[in-house]
C-alpha cells in the first residue's frame, strides 16, 4: 500500500485566480489511518512458537542445533538479494517500524498474499524475474542470448560493460556468504553421530562452494536413521515467475518425530501400484517412481529464506532433481507442528464460516495431515519428462510449471487417499478427507495469484464448481457433493497429467488464464474470512532461545 507515513499528507491544488486564494486540501490521510492500514496487513498473519522436545536429543545433537540454525539463517540474506536486491537501501526509504516488519515478512516491498502489490511509496511492480535477471531484460533477448548456462538453476543474469547478458554463478555472487555456510555445515558434521547425516553435511558444505548439489542430494536420500535434519540451499523456483528457471535459497532445521514417522513409513511401498492406477492413458504413467523414498514426520524449529516468505510451507518433497527422483525417489517430510498451527488457527475457523454446518464434523486434523502428506507423496507420481521429446516437464512448461505441479500434487494426493482408504490402509470416513480438502481450498486460495499454490487452488475451485463437486447454500456456506467430487478429481487428474506429459505450454497458459482467477463471488467469501479476522498464514517465533538451548 502506498502513502504509509507518520505525518499528514496534504495534496493542495492552488488556483491561478487573481485573488490567489488557495483551495482547501482535497484529501487528508491521518497518522492513525496509515497505522491502521498497515496493522490490517500485519493481522493477516498470526504468530506461532516453533518448539520441539530437545530433552531426548544427545549432547552432540543439542550442540549441533545452534550451528545448523546459524547456517540456515544465512539463507535469509541470500534470498533477500534474490527476491529484491539491496535490503539496506530499501529500509532506508521506510520510516515506520510496522512497514519494516511487513517487509521482513515478505522479503521485499511487495505483499505476497495480495498479488505482490507494492506497499512502499515509490516502489513499482515486482519484476517477474525478481532479481535473477536485469529488470529491463525481455524474454526475446534472453532467448537470443548466448550467455553460458543462462537457464541454469544456479546462475544470475547480468549485463557486462557492453550491455550484453552474462551469467554469474551463485557461488561467485555469494562467495563470502557461502564460504561461511560451508564452514558451519562442516562444523556440524564433526558433531554428527549419524553416519548418513555426517556424509550429507560434508557434501552439502562442498556444494555451496561449487553449485554442484546433486551428490549431496543423493546423500540426503540415503539418510535413514538421522534424528536431526537440515534442508538448505537453492531449491525451489517459485520466485522466478519469468521463466521458472532460477532456484531460491532457503533453510529448514528439523527434529524427527520418531513415533509418527514409524506410522507413515509403509505407505511408500504403494507408489508403483498407485502410479499404474492413475486415471490417465498409459503413455503418461510409464515412468516408475522410486521406492527408496522416505515418509517421515518432523517438528520444524527454524525457517529461513524462500520457505519463510509470505505463506509458509508445511510439508516438503525433495529433491527436485529429476535424475535423483527417478533413481532414488524423494523424501517427504511432514512438518507436524507447523501443520497443527495452520489447522487450529486457520482451517477450523474457515470451516466454521464457509462449510455447511452439517459437514463441519468432518473437518479433522488427521485428514488434514493425510491430505497434506499425500500431496507431497504425489509429487513422485505422474511424469517428469514429456512424451514428445520436449525435455523435462519443468523446462517445457517454464514459469507455468510450478503452479501446474502443485495442482497435480493436490489432486493426486486426494486420489491416493481415496485409493488407500478403499484398501483399508487409511482409517476414518472418506467424507473427512473430502470435506477437509474442500476447506483447504479456501485456505490456500487466499495466498493469491503470486503463489503457485494459490493459482493451483483457484484452478481446482473453478474446475470443481463446473463439475458440481460442491454447491453453495442460501446462507453462503458450501456443501460438498462427495460423489461428484470423486468424478471431478479423476477428470482434473487426467487433464493435468496430459498437459504435463505433452509439455503443452499453450494449454497450461489457457488453463491458468481461464480458471486461475478469483471470481467476484468467491472474493466476497474470502472477504468474509478477513472480516472475521481469520489470519491468512503464520509467522514464527523461532530460534535457539525459543528452544531453550
Amino acid at each position: 500500500m502506498k502513502n504509509i507515513m507518520y505525518f499528514i499528507i496534504i495534496s493542495a491544488l492552488f488556483s491561478c485566480n487573481q485573488n490567489k486564494e488557495g483551495r482547501k486540501p482535497n484529501k487528508q490521510v491521518t497518522v492513525k489511518e496509515n497505522i491502521n492500514a498497515m496493522d490490517k496487513k500485519l493481522n493477516k498473519y498470526t504468530s506461532f512458537k516453533l518448539t520441539a522436545d530437545v530433552s531426548k536429543l544427545s549432547e552432540n545433537q543439542r550442540k549441533m542445533l545452534p550451528i545448523l540454525i546459524k547456517a540456515a539463517d544465512k539463507m535469509n540474506e541470500l534470498f533477500w538479494y534474490e527476491a529484491y536486491g539491496n535490503k539496506t537501501a530499501l529500509f532506508a526509504k521506510i520510516k515506520d517500524d510496522a512497514t519494516k516488519k511487513f517487509a521482513e515478512i515478505n522479503y521485499g516491498p511487495w505483499d505476497r498474499l495480495d498479488g505482490n502489490k507494492s506497499f512502499v511509496e515509490g516502489i513499482g511492480e515486482k519484476p517477474k524475474g525478481a532479481n535473477y535477471y536485469p529488470k529491463d531484460m525481455t524474454k526475446d533477448e534472453f532467448n537470443k542470448s548466448e550467455a553460458e548456462n543462462k537457464a541454469g538453476l544456479y546462475t544470475f543474469l547480468r549485463r557486462d560493460k557492453e550491455g550484453k547478458l552474462v551469467s554469474i554463478p551463485y557461488h561467485i555472487q555469494f562467495k563470502k556468504q557461502v564460504k561461511k555456510v560451508s564452514e558451519l555445515l562442516k562444523k556440524a558434521a564433526e558433531l554428527a553421530d549419524d553416519a548418513g547425516l555426517k556424509n550429507y553435511l560434508k557434501l552439502r558444505a562442498e556444494a555451496f562452494l561449487t553449485d554442484n548439489y546433486q551428490p549431496s542430494d543423493f546423500a540426503w536420500m540415503d539418510m535413514k536413521t538421522n534424528t536431526l535434519d537440515i534442508v538448505i540451499g537453492p531449491i525451489e523456483t517459485y520466485e522466478d515467475q519469468l521463466f521458472g528457471y532460477k532456484a531460491s535459497h532457503e533453510g529448514y532445521v528439523l527434529v524427527k518425530d520418531q513415533k509418527w514417522s514409524k506410522k507413515l513409513a509403509h505407505f511408500i511401498n504403494f507408489l508403483p501400484e498407485l502410479q499404474k492406477g492413475l486415471p490417465v492413458d498409459e503413455a503418461y504413467k510409464k515412468e516408475t517412481p522410486g521406492t527408496d523414498s522416505d515418509l517421515n514426520a518432523y517438528d520444524v524449529v527454524y525457517y529461513a529464506g524462500d520457505c519463510n516468505a509470505g505463506s509458509k510451507t508445511i510439508a516438503i518433497n525433495l529433491p527436485n532433481d529429476e535424475q535423483v527422483q527417478l533413481k532414488k525417489g524423494t523424501r517427504r517430510l511432514q512438518l507436524k507442528n507447523a501443520m497443527q498451527a495452520k489447522f487450529d488457527k486457520i482451517l477450523v475457523p474457515i470451516a466454521d464460516v464457509l462449510i455447511t454446518k452439517s459437514q463441519r464434523k468432518y473437518i479433522k486434523f488427521d485428514a488434514f495431515f493425510a491430505n497434506t502428506m499425500f500431496h507431497e507423496v504425489a509429487h513422485g507420481l505422474g511424469i517428469k519428462n514429456t512424451i514428445n521429446n520436449k525435455g523435462s516437464v519443468r523446462n517445457a512448461l517454464k514459469e507455468k510449471a510450478s503452479a501446474l505441479e502443485e495442482g497435480k500434487a493436490d489432486i493426486l494426493g486426494l486420489y491416493m487417499v481415496e485409493q488407500l482408504h478403499k484398501k483399508g490402509e487409511l482409517g476414518g470416513d472418506m467424507k473427512d478427507y473430502m470435506t477437509t480438502f474442500m476447506a483447504s481450498i479456501f485456505r490456500s486460495v487466499r495466498f493469491g495469484a503470486s503463489s503457485a499454490h494459490g493459482v493451483a487452488n483457484m484452478i481446482r475451485f473453478n474446475f470443481f464448481k463446473e463439475k458440481g463437486a460442491f454447491t453453495k447454500n442460501e446462507d453462503g456456506t458450501y456443501k460438498v457433493n462427495y460423489e461428484k467430487m470423486e468424478g471431478a478429481m479423476k477428470d482434473l487428474s487426467n487433464l493435468i497429467l496430459t498437459l504435463q506429459g505433452n509439455g503443452d505450454y499453450v494449454g497450461v497458459t489457457k488453463l491458468v488464464d481461464e480458471k486461475g482467477k478469483i471470481s467476484p463471488d468467491l472474493q466476497k467469501d474470502l472477504d468474509k474470512l478477513s472480516n472475521a479476522n481469520i489470519p491468512v498464514d503464520v509467522i514464527f517465533e523461532q530460534g535457539v532461545k525459543v528452544l531453550g538451548l
